[in-house]
């Protein structure tokens, strides 16, 4: 690192109406260095990222790039800049290819007498990703086609396209495997070796000490901490972004794999092509099943498959109930025999982000909220809403605010606790700590501890193996679309024995 520095932020301040979201922030990074932002949900980081990136505007303050004054207005504005961003939620427009979503906004780089070169442009966009050894997407079809994690790779591919000198990412790594995240960890190595900085946001305390050199701790909207990333452990970290020691581990403290003999649900030769194919295990009562694997082992396309979503080419799932079998036919009948999914993509396959809390909450209740002739009522919609967020701890202004105002947390909060308040008997989770800070985290683990001793059977799928060790009592590990090998926790879970298979 040199002493220059690449950005600088002098008492920036941003209210959303009384929130006080940044309240003189200031904050320093200098060329090649990798600095970590971290905070809970609601410390006021994405605002600070959003206000770098151009998305929002400073009430007051000021902003410094190269040493000299930095105003965007528009994220376009910082592209030109060659500041490059990912932001947390999926940025991506799903109606327009994704050569078009790399160069979004700067389509005239391609016109040619005024209509747009889209060979021209899918060529550079292929050209780009196989540079940056990104993935190789039929960059003609629409984003809408891609997984979250095909997104996020797209949404960096974007970034990198300006040739930036500074990098935002904003909870990149949650969303992507293992295999992709090696990849992002070199791109990160070489902009340090160049000279060029990226500030990162992440919620895994262990990977944020491990890739930077210093940490910017952030709570209640105000810069708390700047340390060097060597000195630091994940507990003290903890206690900086929560003001508080937090005692206790996140997960489980037994480490015998304990559930009931019953099978609740029998998958059986279960086949998705070019996802997955021959899939078979059973799952018990009371029993926390680990599904993992790389990007391309199927794991995530699995459970849209068990809970109805995917419709398989061969194989079948079974719900079993007092030894009677029930072949579940789609989402809907999954819904009605006491199946329940938390998908990775909250915002696009969970929630209604443009509806209000109440509403997200009481939409797999509906039948329960029914009165004469198949009326809902709206006394009952409310009772069992705002029994939710305060049994569930949610932080919204009331029921009535819309989805897409509550931090990540909150949103997953909401996404878990719904199916939760309907006693579902399988629930399936897909990713359920995406996104979200260590206590959400915390919360919902104990949680589903809880649930598991009610006799609660969950599928947890998930890239984040240290989650995986911490909660279950047996790991299915995937490889190409295989299941290569189980793993039992009285026998000892590993990370390293863990990724040997997974690799």
């Amino acid at each position: 690192m040199t002493n220059e520095y690449i950005f600088r932020a002098e008492k920036l301040n941003k209210f959303f109406g009384p929130t006080h979201a940044n309240n003189d922030v200031s904050i320093s990074i200098q060329k090649g260095e990798i600095r970590g932002l971290i905070g809970e949900n609601g410390s006021g980081k994405s605002t600070l990222i959003s206000l770098i990136s151009g998305i929002i505007q400073k009430d007051s303050g000021m902003m410094f790039l190269d040493g000299e004054p930095y105003e965007p207005k528009t994220p376009l504005d910082a592209f030109n800049h060659k500041i490059g961003t990912v932001v947390q939620e999926l940025g991506l427009v799903d109606g327009l290819p994704i050569g078009v979503n790399i160069f979004l906004g700067r389509l005239d780089m391609f016109n040619k007498n005024g209509v747009i070169d889209l060979q021209g442009l899918y060529k550079a966009a292929s050209e780009h990703l196989s540079y940056w050894n990104l993935g190789k997407f039929p960059v003609q079809n629409l984003a809408s086609t891609l997984s979250v994690e095909e997104k996020k790779m797209v949404e960096l591919a974007r970034a990198l396209s300006v040739n930036p000198n500074f990098l935002i990412l904003d909870e990149i790594t949650t969303a992507i495997s293992l295999n992709n995240r090696k990849l992002l960890y070199s791109i990160i190595e070489q902009f340090k070796k160049q000279g060029k900085s990226v500030l990162l946001i992440t919620h895994d305390l262990e990977e944020i000490i491990k890739i930077t050199d210093n940490i910017t701790i952030m709570r209640d909207g105000v810069v708390v901490d700047t340390r060097k990333s060597c000195e630091l452990t994940p507990d003290i970290l903890k206690r900086l972004m929560v003001g508080r020691e937090l005692s206790g581990s996140y997960y489980r403290n037994d480490w015998e794999d304990q559930y009931e003999d019953d099978v609740v649900l029998s998958v059986c030769d279960l086949t998705v092509e070019e996802h997955f194919e021959d899939v078979s295990f059973d799952l018990h009562k009371g029993e926390i099943l680990g599904i993992c694997g790389l990007s391309d082992a199927g794991i995530h396309e699995l459970g849209e498959t068990i809970f109805g979503v995917i419709k398989p080419q061969k194989g079948s799932i079974y719900f079993i109930s007092s030894n009677e079998k029930i072949k579940v036919k789609n989402s809907i009948h999954a819904r009605k025999l006491g199946i329940g999914y938390v998908p990775k993509d909250r915002d696009k396959q969970a929630l209604m982000i443009n509806d209000s809390v109440e509403n997200n909450i009481c939409l797999p209740s509906i039948e329960i909220l029914q009165g004469p002739f198949g009326y809902i009522r709206p006394a009952k919609m409310r009772k069992l809403s705002s029994k939710v967020v305060n049994d569930f701890e949610i932080k919204a202004k009331s029921i009535s605010q819309y989805i897409r105002g509550l931090s990540g947390g909150n949103k997953q909060k909401i996404n878990f606790a719904r199916w939760m308040n309907e006693k579902v008997r399988i629930l399936i989770m897909d990713c359920p700590t995406r996104g979200v800070d260590v206590g959400v985290k915390a919360y919902i683990y104990s949680v589903m501890n809880e649930a598991k001793k009610q006799g609660l059977s969950i599928i947890m799928i998930s890239d984040e193996l240290p989650e995986l060790i911490g909660m279950c009592d047996r790991l299915l590990v995937m490889k190409e679309g295989k299941v290569v090998k189980t793993f039992y926790r009285s026998s000892g879970f590993t990370e390293e024995s863990i990724m040997e298979v997974m690799m």
